[in-house]
């Protein structure tokens, strides 16, 4: 088995990656039957864009914080570990976006598309799904499109729901809503696409954030799942992304 190994910066992850790489080896990502990342979340969802179009299975190893995407560290038994593995398939919602310059931008997300209020007033937020309008106005601190792999983050601090893996819906989730005060949102099928339009975009400026690549000053954003692309994340027997999310809910 060709494995890559990919570590994060931290010096926890080096050390991690220097013991592995010579108990067995390594291979360019591209050569590679399967990738190690060594990190925590934020490294996982680095390294599931930045192999993209390599069509590898990705195991990742918590040398970080989090590690909801992670399995355990450890360095003997991992060729075992890698045979025994369950596959999880997710796709990454496609974010397009207009700044109030008239620049268009587009980024990929893998847990969720957040607008955020850049400045000390409320944004004020129109919303529609597949082209119409459903709701005129949301005053709020923001607002997000969450996947069901993304949805126990920023999403579930937010109060939204945790969605099952397999669910084929996303949530739309408001952040600290003003009003109408207390709409939480919206559960939507895989497929809409939802459109928010920055109301009074000059006095109420808002940014927009794919993970973590964030754009501002938008004028709107459009949100649909790409279902072209799928990520294949392993994980070891019993702690797969569907546990974990039931677990969550028990926490």
């Amino acid at each position: 088995m060709r494995i890559a190994f990919l570590a994060s910066e931290a010096p926890l992850a080096q050390t991690a990656r220097e013991g592995l790489v010579a108990h067995y080896g390594t291979v360019d990502a591209a050569a590679a039957d399967v990738i190690v990342a060594l990190g925590g979340d934020g490294f996982m969802l680095h390294t599931l864009r930045d192999t993209i179009d390599l069509n590898v299975p990705i195991y990742g190893m918590n040398r970080g914080t989090v590690g909801f995407l992670m399995n355990s560290y450890s360095e003997e038994g991992l060729l075992e570990r890698l045979a025994a593995a369950v596959e999880e398939t997710i796709h990454p919602l496609r974010m397009r976006a207009r700044d109030r310059r008239g620049g268009l931008h587009e980024a990929m997300a893998i847990n969720e598309v957040s607008l955020l209020r850049q400045g000390p007033q409320a944004a004020k937020l129109k919303i529609s799904v597949d082209g119409r309008q459903r709701m005129a106005e949301l005053v709020c601190d923001g607002a997000l499109v969450a996947t069901p792999a993304g949805s126990t983050a920023y999403n579930y601090s937010a109060h939204g729901p945790i969605l099952p893996i397999g669910a084929d819906v996303l949530a739309l989730t408001a952040i600290a809503a003003f009003r109408p005060r207390r709409w939480r949102g919206a559960l939507l099928p895989s497929g809409a696409t939802v459109r928010f339009d920055v109301i009074d975009a000059a006095k109420r400026p808002v940014m927009a954030e794919a993970d973590s690549v964030s754009f501002k000053d938008i004028d709107w954003v459009e949100i649909q799942s790409e279902r072209r692309i799928s990520h294949k994340i392993l994980f070891d027997p019993g702690h797969g992304l569907e546990e974990r999310l039931i677990s969550e809910q028990f926490n």
